[in-house]
């Protein structure tokens, strides 16, 4: 048996930008994985090339992350395999695409590089917004993209069953302070933090 690793990258301080991390946060919060294939799920964050001993120790991997596509905000897309390093050089958004992209590509140079790939990506509304968090449309397309996700899981011999407890502090895959609950109820209005600037310093004399 091999190992299937669950990888969400991104930034959950710049709005969408956080939607992969997301996804594997509500993926823990939801399900527990039972017999069949192990199953790693993985906080990816920023972390760039540091991530390159999860992908090596993958047999399959799963990712979820933002994606400029220019299509429809919450629009997922779905790229596999070998395609998967390609596109998302090709699809540049942020930085840490730029470094995971890099990290495909070393996995491939070492014959390290999962037998099964799949990267459900979703298109951001917004990421200019510093402290912000899921538009309305893409934490809905976060559901669809958990299904899809979750099936997929069990096609590659995983066994998730719905979770009937909240994992302990421990076993979170995602800093508490950062989890979306708690990010959310600390979080002040934009009217409280301006997210772009202070106005004094953006106006013109």
């Amino acid at each position: 048996m091999g190992t299937i690793v669950v990888l969400g990258i991104g930034n959950v301080l710049w709005a969408d930008e956080g939607f992969g991390v997301r996804c594997v946060e509500a993926l823990q919060q939801r399900w527990a994985f039972e017999g069949g294939e192990p199953v790693q799920l993985v906080d990816g964050g920023t972390q760039g090339l540091y991530l390159i001993q999860h992908v090596q120790a993958a047999t399959k991997l799963l990712i979820f992350d933002a994606i400029d596509y220019g299509l429809e905000p919450g629009t997922l897309k779905l790229i596999e395999d070998d395609a998967v390093p390609r596109f998302m050089g090709a699809k540049k958004m942020s930085l840490h695409q730029t470094g995971f992209q890099e990290v495909l590509m070393l996995a491939q140079l070492t014959e390290k590089f999962p037998e099964r790939v799949l990267l459900i990506g979703c298109q951001p509304q917004e990421i200019e917004d510093f402290g912000g968090s899921l538009r309305p449309a893409v934490r809905t397309a976060l559901e669809d993209a958990l299904a899809l996700g979750v099936d997929r899981l069990r096609a590659w011999g995983a066994k998730p069953v719905p979770r009937l407890a909240p994992p302990g502090g421990d076993e979170a895959v995602t800093v508490r302070t950062l989890a979306i609950e708690g990010y959310e109820a600390g979080r002040p209005s934009a009217a409280q933090a301006c997210r772009i600037g202070d106005e004094r310093f953006l106006l013109q004399p």
